[in-house]
């Protein structure tokens, strides 16, 4: 029977940042991209919000400023050999991210069987965004729910990869999580924890959890 490995994006894979805050330095929006991340972290602003200012901020953003901010990214170590790991043993890998889907859907290049992120309208933006659709850290739950009963897979056989608050909802949902260069929110909560730059070192921890039948 397989396993599904779920992973967080801004700072678990991408390493002690955001898509948001990449995307920014290459648009010039950097300053008032960090506000707005510091009125989430207060709780001032829901994810939401969050995407609608965005919306807003970046209304002439285009595929190649989000080409060069994925390219210059801090991205963790090993993440396509994980992916190649994974798939080898006929496992499934899911990315589960609020982030915008323009930048996070590249995500699928390391080797990702799937990525799910808050969908956007067409870059460069000529429509609305549609709120409903922009996901917050519950959503988590609901998206490896569907995954995992779709791919067959019991939640004993799921382990969660993340850094932070956003985290915390599907780390108390699986059996088996791997806190990631992480703050208090989820390395409390989580059953194993890394600090370092290689997600194979990390993989390796939640595969040993796994491998665990009284973890």
């Amino acid at each position: 029977m397989s396993f599904l490995h779920v992973f967080d994006m801004d700072g678990t894979l991408i390493r002690g940042t955001s898509a948001a805050v990449q995307v920014a330095r290459t648009c010039g929006t950097e300053a008032e991209l960090l506000d707005l991340e510091r009125a989430f972290s207060a709780g001032e602003i829901d994810t939401k919000v969050f995407a609608a200012t965005l919306h807003a901020l970046w209304s002439e953003l285009t595929e190649e400023h989000v080409d060069a901010a994925f390219s210059a990214s801090p991205f963790m170590e090993d993440i396509a050999e994980v992916c190649d790991d994974i798939r080898a043993r006929g496992e499934r890998s899911l990315v589960v991210t609020m982030s915008p889907d323009f930048y996070a859907r590249r995500m699928l290049d390391f080797g990702f069987h799937e990525v799910v992120a808050s969908p956007f309208p067409p870059l460069p933006f000529r429509s609305p965004l549609d709120p409903a659709g922009i996901l917050v850290p519950e959503d988590k739950v609901r998206i490896v729910e569907e995954t995992r009963r779709r791919a067959g897979i019991p939640i004993q056989r799921c382990v969660a990869y993340g850094d932070s608050m956003s985290d915390a909802p599907l780390f108390g949902h699986v059996h088996h999580s791997v806190a990631i260069n992480a703050d208090h929110h989820v390395a409390d909560i989580a059953r194993a924890r890394y600090s370092g730059t290689s997600l194979m070192e990390a993989y390796v921890r939640g595969r040993e959890l796994a491998a665990d039948r009284t973890a």
